[in-house]
């Protein structure tokens, strides 16, 4: 457990935290939570820069990275879809494209080959791993989530929210345009990387 693994795993926590304050904070709650959910997000960066500078870049801190990332999408937009402010298709939509790209990222891990590392292509590197897609998906989100908490918390307390909520809803689709964007590569290279000698088994491996 190093430093920005630990960075990592502080999300789980924090993303308990906002869920309560969204759900039984009150106007208040709700407004604080919007807080959070920015410090949320950018703790995200944050862990990708402090393994970059401390050189504490390992496997599981990639999977790590991606399990916190996953549960906070899921988590806040299940949330949203729950107290009525985005519909379901989103958070159906993010749930079945993480079940897929995880599944094939899960495969690649076995070999010794991160999220990003798997990528081949300039393309497809560029869309999932890249500085500007990744700060920019993240900000997208950040700004979606935040957006959507303010207007509830502006509801709970009878203040207008209506545009804030409007706006919320816009970033939360961009959001989900990205997200599925970003998961294109992995199924399209998948195929030609399963294929390629390093993910062969040994021919005398013993079955099991």
């Amino acid at each position: 457990m190093n430093i920005a693994n630990l960075i990592t795993v502080l999300r789980f926590p924090l993303l308990i935290v906002v869920v309560l304050l969204l759900y039984f904070g009150g106007a208040g709650g709700q407004l604080l939570s919007a807080f959070l959910i920015v410090v949320l997000i950018l703790m995200d960066s944050l862990d990708g820069i402090v393994a970059r500078r401390r050189g504490e870049q390992t496997l599981i801190g990639s999977a790590l990275d991606v399990a916190a990332d996953r549960a906070v999408e899921i988590v806040m937009w299940v949330i949203y879809a729950l107290l009525g402010l985005i519909p379901a298709l989103i958070p159906l939509t993010v749930i079945i494209r993480g079940a897929l790209i995880d599944s094939i990222r899960n495969i690649a891990l076995q070999y010794g080959k991160s999220s990003h590392s798997m990528m081949k292509t300039s393309w497809g590197r560029w869309l999932v791993a890249s500085g500007y897609m990744r700060t920019g998906y993240a900000i997208v989100k950040a700004v979606a989530f935040t957006l959507l908490a303010l207007a509830l918390g502006l509801r709970s307390g009878g203040a207008a929210w209506r545009n804030v909520w409007t706006a919320g809803l816009v970033f939360a689709w961009l959001s989900l345009m990205l997200c599925i964007l970003r998961g294109l590569p992995v199924i399209v290279e998948a195929p030609a990387l399963f294929r390629s000698a390093e993910f062969q088994m040994p021919t005398s491996s013993p079955r099991e």
